[in-house]
Order: C-alpha cells, then structure tokens, then sequence
C-alpha cells in the first residue's frame, strides 16, 4: 500500500497548522514607509535538525514597493454565507449539495490572503530558480508574475493590474490557477479563503456579502449573490526564467506579504503523484485517466470542456485539435519545476509549460512544431515562443486561448460531460 496519502496528510496538517497559528504574524514591509530593513524579502533557511525559517534578505530591501489599488466596495447589510445559516430563506437556492461542503481545516482567512501586495522589479529578483513555476499574467500591456512559491502558502491575492481590479487565485489541492474580474456590477469584490473545501477545490468568499464561491469556475455558489459568475484572465503558469526573458520589466509578487512563512518550502510534498487520492474528495471518479493525471483544458460556459493529457502534449511537443468549433493547437515546452513534487517549490519533476492557441496566422494554417528555440510554424517559418511572441522581435503574435492547467478529477468532478480530445492531421 502506498505511503504517499499519509505523508501527504501530514504535509497539508503542517499548513494547516501554520496557517492557523501565524494569522496574527506583525505586518512585514506592509506600508510604503517602512524602513528598508523592514521590507527586505525572505529566504528559507534550513536548520542542522531540518526546521525551516524565513529570514531577512536585505540585498532586494530598496526594490519592493506597492502598486496602486482600486478600492472594494463596502461590506453590505446582508446575511452571511460564511458565518451564518447556509439555508437563509433570503438566498437563491444553492448550486451546490450544502452538504459536501467540507472543512479543509483553517478558519476564514486562516490561510490568509494578500490584500497589499507588494511587488519587486523583474531584474532585481535573485530569490527565484530558473525552473521555479510563476503564475504569469498580462492586462492592457502590464505583465506580472506571481511566484507558486507564494501562492501556495496564501491561495489569494487581490490586486489591481492594467487599471482592473483583479483575483489571482491557486488552489494546491486541485493544482490550478485563475484570475478573476473583480467587478461585478456597480460593485468591486475582494476575495477570502473560506478554509472549506468543495470536489477538493478552494472555496473562496467576497467581503461585500460573504457569499462562497467555487475558484474552479469563479461562481457564486451559495448566498446572496448566487448565480453571478466573474469574468476570467488568460493566465499560464512558466518557468520564472522563460518568464523573466520576455518580461524584463515585468513587476514580481514580492516575499514581503505581510506575513512570515517558509517561501519555498512545499508543504505538499508529493501530492501530484497521480497514483494517489485527492485530499478530502468525496465524489465519483472518472476513469478515463488516473485522478492526478495533469491535463490542459479548453473550456466554454455552454460546451462540454475538451482536455488534453499534458503528459502526451509535453512528449509530443504541440498537438493540433479542435475544441468548440475552432482548430487549435497546444503546445508544452519543457523548463519547469512541478511545485508539488519536491520539499523544494523549485526542484520537482520536469512539468513543463503550456499554452493553446487558434492554429491560424494572417488567414493561414499554422503547423507548429517544436524546436530548441521555441516553436516553429512549418507554414510561415517563423520561431515562437510559449506565449506566442515571434523570436526575431517581429510583430507576428499566434492569437492565445485562454485554458486551464489542473488534475483530471477536478475537471471532471466540475464538469462531467468533458471530452478527450483527438489529434487532427
């Protein structure tokens, strides 16, 4: 029998436990005034007995600031989801089973979001590996990167980014990142961890009305907003180096959160192993693929999801498909470290990046394979690389689609009737 549940157990009660005992840690850095020894970022430091610990790293103290943010909107005088009776008559009926809501362990914001990011100049930032995952994404021309690192010990960040007021969220357990619209109507929503569970997904929460909300699909699932669903970002998570070389004056998620935890240390060692059982799902398995198996998913609010096995996409290089009545192409390039494998966030197993884009350019048909330097259209002869920019610095640019990168249960717990794609020749 396999070790790997229990270790995996183990490893989420060590966040747990993290979470719930730091939520009151003094902010670090958490105001534009404070000294430059007070906003240095963190390291983790391994002791001789294998504790690990955050501790000051001066030398990027001067590069950390804050962005400008767009304010939320006030909390309202409505029940609450999160606190109070579920079943309130005042609520549209819930779009979930009430009952298979499950507590992860941590109070509401016991793992705590950023609510003031900070963020450091790209070319300052020497705390990242090459092959370390950053979520990477771009609004109206402005590129930011999130670093896994981070997102894993937080989940949330409420951020502004191209003068839109935005929710970058992973969820660890269900291995997927998304970025939300933050507004909804006349109002701007902020989000929470609500420390609960739904299909092993992170069930998120606004602080406008307290209602929950699935991160798989950005939808309001119980409370006083039911039914209203949040626009969504075309996000790709990369490799820091591949991210760095086409972002050099990109902004970084900065280690100064706010917060002390052990930034690069991976609670969840091993937990993409896809021999083993998701953490608190109670559903039925699909058995097409194994629970775990990584897939690429193309997704429509009216359409079954397609997916690909990223496994057979990476081996491969590119895999051309149709997915809801276009020809698409995906692509994998190798270079990137699988957060959840190792104790180290950047030492995993090769995962490697992805990306899906319409397989057409200027009217014609783009036969993509890929190569050392990138990925190299057979038709048009031009090299791109994963996010679709030409190489030689041309205007060229592949049309992205924006997809999502999780473990097959999820896709399938959210969205039965997916399909697997099949290539085209």
């Amino acid at each position: 029998m396999s070790r790997r549940p229990l270790i995996t157990i183990l490893a989420l009660l060590s966040i747990v436990a993290a979470a719930c005992g730091a939520g009151s840690d003094a902010a670090v850095g958490s105001s534009p005034a404070a000294s430059p020894a007070a906003a240095g970022d963190y390291r983790a430091v391994t002791e001789a007995d294998g504790t690990h610990h955050p501790v000051l790293d001066p030398d990027v103290s001067s590069e950390v600031g804050t962005v400008d943010q767009i304010a939320s909107t006030a909390r309202e005088a409505v029940p609450s989801a999160l606190r109070d009776d579920r079943r309130d008559p005042s609520f549209p009926a819930a779009l979930i089973d009430l009952d298979r809501i499950l507590s992860g362990g941590p109070p509401p914001d016991g793992i705590p979001p950023i609510d003031n990011p900070q963020f450091q100049a790209a070319a300052s930032v020497g705390w990242l590996a090459a092959e370390e995952a950053v979520i990477a994404l771009e609004i109206d021309g402005e590129a930011r990167a999130y670093p896994v690192q981070i997102m894993m010990w937080h989940e949330i960040v409420n951020d502004t980014l191209g003068d839109v007021p935005v929710t970058v969220a992973y969820c660890p357990l269900c291995n997927s990142a998304l970025a939300y619209d933050r507004r909804l109507g006349d109002r701007i929503l902020d989000f929470g961890t609500s420390g609960e569970l739904f299909n092993s997904s992170l069930v998120m929460y606004d602080r406008q009305t307290e209602s929950l909300w699935t991160h798989f699909d950005g939808k309001a699932v119980v409370g006083h907003l039911t039914g209203e669903q949040l626009d969504t970002f075309s996000l790709q998570m990369v490799s820091w180096q591949r991210w760095l070389d086409a972002n050099p004056e990109g902004l970084v998620l900065s280690r100064v959160t706010g917060f002390s935890r052990d930034y690069g240390r991976n609670p969840y060692q091993g937990y993409d192993n896809p021999e083993d059982r998701p953490f608190l799902y109670d559903g039925d398995y699909d058995p097409r693929l194994e629970p775990k198996d990584r897939v690429i998913v193309v997704r429509d609010p009216d359409l079954p999801a397609v997916v690909l096995r990223l496994e057979e996409v990476f081996t491969a290089g590119t895999f051309a498909f149709e997915a809801h009545g276009r020809a698409l192409v995906a692509a994998v390039e190798p270079g990137t470290a699988s957060p959840l494998d190792s104790d180290g966030v950047g030492l995993g197993r090769d995962q490697g990046s992805s990306a899906v884009f319409v397989a057409e350019l200027d009217g014609n048909r783009v036969d993509l394979v890929r190569t050392d330097e990138g990925f190299h259209d057979n038709n048009s002869g031009i090299v791109f690389d994963i996010f679709g920019r030409a190489i030689d610095g041309s205007e060229a640019r592949l049309e992205s689609v924006e997809h999502l990168d999780t473990f097959w249960f999820a896709i399938a717990a959210f969205d039965p009737g997916a399909e697997i794609a099949t290539p085209v020749g």
